[in-house]
Parts: structure tokens; C-alpha cells; sequence
């Protein structure tokens, strides 16, 4: 029997402001040496299963060259749209897969994404038919939040931290159950042809923010996506802190 083609893209398209540096979008930053970037990429090749890597940047970008130079099975497509899911929907019109093949969708801002985590995936998708995703138990209390009022003390205690500005202030609205919460990392796996109709009848829509996403408005009941478990180490870098949390932890300094 022919094994399933097996696919992965890295939408790479955005400029990630909250964490860039040095005129750079975030995924060009580096960690231990590396563009974040390279070591998503490389992640992926941990799995000889997947074929290609597809990473797909913007026309405009001068780094993706550079950061995934003599990596094996990773090309670099020009097909970078406005948003995530414009970006993941050109890069598989521009692979031209067919509809039976998997594909899987990971952030480039995931760089520490295990192997068996990655296998774990795969191996469950495959077996089942069906796609899925990593992600991990809500294992804290999960609180709503709203503005709190614009009260700021005049004079705030001797030795006191100073306040963060009276409109970034939040209160607690309620406090929500945790049970049967998830938190969706990636790879998202899927087949083409159930992928690509999600995307493109979810053109637009901002409430969309992953595959997954577009994927459960579609699908028919004992259709919608699986929840593998995933890792903590699979977190997504989003803030400037979370480079250095993860830089002193790839490079094994606890100091």
C-alpha cells in the first residue's frame, strides 16, 4: 500500500510586532544562535513521514533565505497573505496537493514543538481518518475578565510597584469551569480536501484564528477535529519575555 502523502506549511507571513527586533519579524529572531524560524522547521523534519516543508513568507521578505539555508525537504514559497488563514489557504493552492493528502499547518513561533508530540499526531490522524490537533488540559482556574474602573490611588504606598495606566486595568467578570477546556497549539492536521473548503468558506472571518476553526464550522457530527495531547514546551512565542524564558531554556541556563 502506498503510504498518505504527508505535507506540512509554516505560514510566515506576519510581521509579529509585539515580539519583532532590529526591523525584523519575530519569527527571524533568535534563539540560541538560530532564527526561531529554522528551529520550527526543524521540528517538523524530525518526522521523516512528512515530505516537504512548505514555509510560506510574504513577496516583500529578505530573511526566509538566510534562516532556512541547507535545511533538507524545506522549500521557501513566496504566497504570504494579509492574515493566517489567507496565508494557509494560497500556500495550498500553490502546493497542488490532492485532496486525499495530509497536511499539517504549525507556527513558526513554536520552535520548541517535541518529536513524539509530533508523532503522537500523526500517528492518531492517520489511524482514524480524521484531523486533529495538539493541545494541552486547562489545568488553572479560568477567569473572565473585564475593564475595571479608571480608580487609581493619588499617592501609591512607600516602595510600591507603580500601577500599570488606569485603562489596561482589568477585574474578574466571572470565574468559568475549566472542565473539558483545551488549549490548541500546533501542528493542526488535516486533509486537503476538507481543509481547503474550510478556509475558503471562512474567508474573512476574524473569528477564524485557526485551521481548527474553519475545519469544526464545516464538519458533520463524528467529523470535527480531534484534541491530541500535546506539550508544555510547545508554547507559542508571543511576547519579548517568552524569548528569554525559552532561550535560558534551550541553552539549559537557570540562572
Amino acid at each position: 500500500m502506498t503510504p498518505p502523502t504527508l505535507v506540512a506549511i509554516v505560514p510566515a507571513a506576519g510581521v509579529g510586532a509585539r515580539a519583532a527586533a532590529n526591523g525584523q519579524p519575530k519569527q527571524y529572531r533568535l534563539l540560541a544562535g538560530q532564527p526561531m524560524l529554522r528551529l520550527a522547521v526543524r521540528a517538523l523534519l524530525a518526522d521523516s513521514r512528512i515530505a516537504q516543508i512548505r514555509v510560506a513568507v510574504s513577496a516583500a521578505d529578505v530573511w526566509a533565505e538566510a534562516a532556512l539555508r541547507g535545511l533538507p525537504r524545506t522549500v521557501i514559497r513566496r504566497c504570504g497573505g494579509p492574515a493566517r488563514a489567507d496565508t494557509v489557504r494560497a500556500a495550498l493552492l500553490d502546493a497542488d496537493l490532492p485532496e486525499a493528502a495530509w497536511v499539517l499547518v504549525h507556527d513558526a513561533a513554536r520552535p520548541g514543538l517535541p518529536a513524539d508530540a509530533l508523532g503522537r499526531l500523526i500517528d492518531t490522524c492517520l489511524r482514524t481518518g480524521r484531523g486533529g490537533i495538539l493541545a494541552l488540559p486547562v489545568d488553572d482556574t479560568v477567569k473572565q475578565g473585564r475593564p475595571a474602573p479608571a480608580a487609581v490611588p493619588a499617592e501609591p504606598a512607600r516602595g510600591s510597584r507603580e500601577l500599570a495606566a488606569p485603562d489596561s486595568l482589568c477585574e474578574i467578570a466571572a470565574t468559568r469551569s475549566r472542565e473539558s477546556l483545551w488549549l490548541a497549539q500546533t501542528p493542526q492536521m488535516f486533509r486537503v480536501g476538507e481543509l481547503l473548503p474550510a478556509l475558503r468558506a471562512c474567508a474573512g472571518d476574524v473569528q477564524v484564528t485557526d485551521e481548527a476553526s474553519a475545519v469544526e464550522r464545516l464538519a458533520g457530527q463524528g467529523r470535527t477535529p480531534l484534541l491530541v495531547r500535546g506539550a508544555r514546551e510547545n508554547f507559542k512565542l508571543t511576547w519579548p519575555e517568552d524569548f528569554a524564558w525559552f532561550e535560558k531554556h534551550a541553552t539549559g541556563d537557570r540562572t
